[in-house]
């Protein structure tokens, strides 16, 4: 085997590990919501456990990128894309937490009836989990476009978030004493909205392996609440 295919096996064996870490960040997403839709604390208690193996993976697929960039030195383009999978690797691992955030509100949630039925926090998961699988594939195929087209997705997130913000204020305001659980919806949909601003910046790393910019790419719609996080 030539330098240069072990190094080809090398970056497709990277780009494997970051399509593993992307699905097994999906998966948690995609159970904390039915974690919450179905009040499962069980299920709840299995996402946070699991949220070491996202972590783990992230560290090891860091590591792999330190030393592919010792051993071999890659140049240019092969370069760009190492350094973007170390970040990407780092926003995933993020919506790890996110996803683990939500179970841990169900945790605190108990057996508390719901305030209202779930319809626009389910909506925003689905949309955060698209947006992350089109990321991705932006990223294997090192297309800047796919990667544009992707974010425009995030202002859907964001004006969710902001009707979800309003209607549960409306609650608390109305009734004070719906203020904890409308609290509870509240930062789950918060999580979520952040889960879709770090789909971005993967969408920006893409950007970087294709052009060689590193660039912030401008919101359209930003949150109106001023939580921060």
């Amino acid at each position: 085997m030539t330098v240069r295919t072990a190094f080809d096996q090398e970056l497709q064996d990277l780009r494997d590990n970051v399509l593993r870490l992307g699905s097994m960040v999906d998966t948690a997403i995609g159970r904390s919501i039915q974690a919450l839709k179905e009040r499962d604390q069980s299920l709840a208690q299995q996402i946070i456990a699991e949220d070491e193996d996202i972590n783990a993976l992230r560290f090891k697929i860091e590591g792999d990128c330190v030393r592919l960039i010792a051993r071999q030195q890659p140049a240019a383009r092969d370069l760009r894309f190492i350094v973007a999978a170390m970040n990407i690797v780092l926003d995933l691992e993020r919506m790890g937490d996110h996803a683990a955030g939500i179970a841990t509100i169900v945790l605190r949630m108990g057996g508390e009836p719901p305030l209202k039925p779930l319809i626009d926090l389910p909506r925003m998961a689905q949309i955060a989990r698209e947006m992350l699988r089109a990321s991705l594939d932006a990223f294997m195929s090192e297309n800047e476009q796919e990667a544009m087209d992707v974010t425009g997705r995030d202002e859907e997130v964001d004006q969710l978030f902001n009707k979800i913000f309003r209607e549960l204020i409306t609650f608390m305001i109305e009734d004070p004493r719906t203020v904890t659980r409308a609290m509870y919806l509240i930062f789950c949909a918060h999580n979520l909205e952040r889960i879709a601003d770090r789909v971005t910046n993967i969408c920006e790393r893409v950007a970087f392996v294709a052009t060689g910019r590193m660039e912030e790419i401008p919101s359209e719609a930003g949150t109106e609440t001023g939580i921060i996080g």
